[in-house]
């Protein structure tokens, strides 16, 4: 017995002993501007600069070059801090915020039939392709509100997400999650947007929704920076190449294109 319990003891030691060698030997070294990096990042772990994680993205940072300027949630001088302490070039930071590219609410668009299944957008969008008349529109089952870590989303009077500029990271989640795909991620403070995502033809359009996009291409002709195109029967804004000099604005017959800050001047 005493000699059965020496042998294990060996055993233990001996494997205690390679266990520990094995480990140095083996060890990766991880570099602490990594960890410096992380602890740096605001810790949202949200995804939206396209890794799993803050921690990933420190990594992804310093062994791959990436700019700490993927980031959507930091701040630009939060960015330029960061970038100074770890000795790293910062990159121009152009933060962008989510729109809801519809603006037919429940008080413009119809119903196709009663939905009484889960309130949620995929689920809706499943039967039958949504309950929703115009089959490119917000179905307005809050999706996007719900995955938003940030809060920054909220139900407007007619269904549709209420975007709150200073709220919005641009992470990305609300995009991911539409099963429409009506949500972008667009420049801060460009104020042209065309609030429609349809693709039908205008006559279609015209029978579902009073404020959708036609195609007429009447936008487009009028544009002197060529900042809009017509593409598969919808309008689109090159936001690059977009004044906001208003044109678009006024000559859209189903005023489908809108600047949000007259709309917000009006409103006030």
């Amino acid at each position: 017995m005493l000699f059965a319990i020496l042998v294990m003891a060996a055993l233990g030691l001996g494997a205690s002993l390679g266990l520990g060698i094995a480990s140095k030997k083996l060890a990766i070294e991880i570099d602490p501007r990594i960890e410096k990096l992380t602890e740096l990042l605001p810790g949202a772990n949200c995804g939206g600069c396209g890794y799993a994680g803050c921690s990933a993205f420190a990594e992804a940072v310093i062994t791959k070059g990436v700019e700490v300027s993927g980031c959507p949630v930091c701040a630009a001088s939060a960015i330029k801090g960061i970038c100074k302490e770890l000795g790293l070039e910062a990159g121009e930071v152009v933060k962008r915020v989510a729109r809801i590219l519809c603006a037919g609410g429940n008080d413009r668009v119809g119903k196709r039939f009663d939905y009484n299944g889960v309130r949620e957008c995929k689920a809706a969008a499943l039967l039958a392709g949504g309950d929703k008349s115009c089959p490119y529109g917000c179905l307005a089952y809050a999706s996007c509100i719900a995955v938003c870590p940030f809060g920054a989303l909220s139900e407007g009077p007619d269904g549709i997400p209420v975007v709150n500029d200073a709220r919005c990271t641009g992470c990305g989640k609300c995009v991911a999650v539409c099963p429409r795909d009506i949500i972008k991620l667009v420049p801060l403070g460009k104020a042209v947007h065309v609030l429609c995502c349809s693709k039908a033809p205008g006559k279609d359009v015209r029978e579902v929704c009073p404020v959708g996009c036609i195609g007429c291409k009447l936008c487009e002709q009028v544009c002197p920076f060529e900042a809009i195109q017509v593409v598969d029967n919808l309008a689109v804004i090159d936001y690059n190449k977009c004044v906001q000099c208003g044109l678009c604005v006024a000559k859209c017959p189903t005023k489908a294109i809108v600047n949000e800050r007259a709309v917000m001047a009006a409103a006030a």
